[in-house]
């Protein structure tokens, strides 16, 4: 078991920032918390989360007219903006990263099952987005995960020519408190779970 205060840090004192500080997120920084992410678990170990890192003024201003009225302010006050994405071709690594089992990168590389490789690539890099704000919140980053945006608009603008398409946003940096929404409720147990 780990110590109450890291699940306060990860869980339950964690809060999504809409506000940040002006202190900046290294290169460092961004490679320890893909380092950390990059363990959690996936399917088959398809690892097809790819993630694009916009930090300077040039790359915010390509994605603000891709982003609804109310998450431009809070993106481009964050020191990065995280474009979460997910590579539909992720059955290319699959011969290094699954190689104990050939039949796994046959079953995804199939057109016939193009819908199968398109939801377990969505799937799987949602489960890893899920890792990235644990991992970021483990190194001392706040996040501010998002939706809200034209998906469509951040593919054509970031990810042209590729197999990736857009999963979701997450603004990083260090969150200004003042920015915070009251903390709202979640549902319990006896709401979300059942025991069969």
């Amino acid at each position: 078991m780990i110590p109450d205060s890291i699940l306060d840090t990860l869980f339950r004192t964690a809060r999504t920032h809409n506000a940040w500080t002006d202190e900046p997120v290294s290169d460092g920084q961004l490679h320890r918390l893909y380092e950390l992410a990059k363990w959690g678990p996936t399917s088959a170990n398809c690892a097809p989360m790819r993630v694009l890192f916009l930090r300077s003024p040039d790359a915010k201003a390509r994605l603000k007219p891709y982003l609804s009225s109310g998450n431009v302010e809070k993106s481009m006050a964050a020191p990065v903006t995280a474009i979460i994405g997910y590579d539909t071709e992720f059955h290319r690594h699959l011969p290094r990263l699954f190689a104990h089992s050939p039949a796994m990168h046959a079953l995804f590389s199939d057109p016939r099952n193009s819908a199968r490789t398109e939801r377990a690539a969505f799937q799987n890099s949602s489960l890893q987005g899920g890792y990235f704000i644990l991992a970021a919140r483990c190194i001392g980053l706040d996040c501010g995960p998002m939706s809200g945006f034209d998906a469509a608009g951040v593919d054509r603008e970031f990810w042209a020519g590729t197999a990736v398409r857009t999963n979701f946003l997450c603004n990083l940096g260090h969150g200004d408190p003042a920015g915070l929404f009251p903390r709202l409720p979640r549902l319990d147990f006896d709401e979300a779970c059942r025991i069969l």
